[in-house]
């Protein structure tokens, strides 16, 4: 959620975000509507409260011929205490509702608009003049007896697959190598658990324009994340934590799932998008003021990444309607796919200054002891979907895949070759 005393002094600010967004600059009014009918609720009950109160000592002082008249006089003010208290019960619900219903507010800079108004920040790496016509990721992947999507449609259905042999020693290779960067950089490995509560899922955000990406195991009530940053965040929830010695870092490494609802008949072919994948995901908690440098810092880790698998990139600042409800910017790492002669995301980090932190209770001590509000930030330091970038864009005309020299120790070969 977002900052109630910012939105209380800066409602012109927060209508702006809300139409770079694309969203309904109303829902302001109406969150500051619902805020000043609380705090009157709140005013009335307490003020019948301590009539109340007062009326009771009244009592015990009265004349026993005035004592009648006066209990049932303090009948009806008990009455209209709990008609009182019941709106203020009704008041703090109508409050948190339009507070959910109220996105992030974004990051000066972010340009406004969708999916397509993203702006290039730059360019990295050339694009391979392969010199013969290339193969996409799925036929590369099944000569080379990598990847299986027919067994993988046989088990599970559509969207699941099998990487086998040196497809699951790329990939493993690939996470183990983002972990050792993560620990290099101060992050914290971290295996969580892939089912969560939903007050955790709902605290980061992920239950709103899109909860129908998510799997839900309804007997259970508990649900299957679609990224480690659920888990991440949620493990602080409730607590104090201490950073007084700079932000605190975790690397994720889970397995992933999304329904992909909605994307019927796109990017169905081969591994771009899937129902289950594995990821490592960075998560820090931070001071909001350093929040913006660690921002840049995320990106920073994840272009080393990018730099080790040796792929083109390009790196975008995502448009406002384009963010999800919780980041107040992110940028996005996107490598070139030559079949498809396109960029395609294989990074994004984010910013979601206190909007998560707020909902899940995470704050920290300021420097007079006093608890604020944590900032949260995310980022994607290798997934399943970086396969698709590698085999593209290091195939040789042989049919053959050069393998990137920094994942040569973990797959154990430098080249992988057809099937004979």
């Amino acid at each position: 959620m977002i900052d109630l005393k910012f939105v209380r002094e800066n409602p012109a600010a927060v209508r702006d975000s809300q139409r770079s967004r694309g969203e309904n600059p109303d829902l302001v009014d109406a969150l500051l509507e619902a805020d000043a009918q609380r705090r009157a609720a709140i005013s009335a009950a307490d003020q019948l409260r301590a009539e109340h109160k007062s009326h009771g000592k009244l009592i015990g002082r009265a004349a026993k011929e005035d004592r009648p008249a006066m209990l049932a006089q303090g009948a009806e003010l008990s009455a209209k205490v709990k008609a009182a208290e019941v709106e203020e019960t009704a008041a703090e619900a109508a409050l948190d509702a339009a507070h959910r219903a109220i996105p992030n507010v974004v990051e000066d800079g972010v340009p406004a608009g969708g999916e397509d108004n993203f702006i290039v920040l730059e360019t990295v790496g050339d694009i391979p003049d392969l010199g013969f016509e290339p193969k996409d990721h799925l036929t590369l992947g099944e000569s080379l007896g990598l990847l299986d999507m027919e067994r993988g449609a046989k088990v599970s259905g559509s969207r699941f697959y099998f990487l086998t042999g040196y497809g699951a020693l790329l990939q493993l290779g690939l996470l183990q190598l983002a972990i050792q960067k993560a620990v290099a950089n101060g992050f914290t490995p971290m295996i969580p658990p892939v089912l969560v509560r939903p007050e955790v899922m709902q605290g980061t955000g992920f239950l709103g324009a899109h909860a129908d990406e998510i799997y839900h195991l309804e007997e259970d009530d508990l649900y299957l994340v679609g990224t480690s940053e659920v888990p991440l965040a949620g493990y602080h929830s409730g607590e104090i934590l201490d950073l007084s010695n700079g932000p605190m870092r975790y690397a994720g490494w889970s397995s992933c799932f999304r329904r992909e609802a909605g994307s019927y008949g796109k990017d169905t072919r081969g591994i771009i998008r899937v129902h289950q994948f594995d990821k490592v995901e960075m998560f820090i908690y931070a001071r909001p003021e350093d929040a913006v440098a660690e921002h840049r810092r995320l990106l920073a880790w994840e272009r080393e990444m990018l730099a080790a698998i040796e792929v083109p990139y390009r790196v975008i600042d995502v448009a406002a309607g384009d963010l999800g409800s919780s980041a107040a910017r992110k940028f996005d790492c996107e490598a070139w796919v030559p079949t498809q002669q396109t960029y395609r995301e294989l990074t994004s980090t984010s910013n979601c200054t206190t909007f998560q932190a707020r909902r899940l209770g995470v704050r920290y001590r300021d420097e007079n002891g006093k608890p604020q509000v944590a900032a949260t930030l995310n980022g994607t330091l290798a997934t399943t979907r970086w396969i698709v970038a590698i085999l593209e864009n290091h195939q040789q005309a042989d049919g053959s895949v050069r393998v990137p020299q920094a994942l040569v120790p973990f797959v154990g070969t430098d080249v992988l070759k057809p099937k004979g």
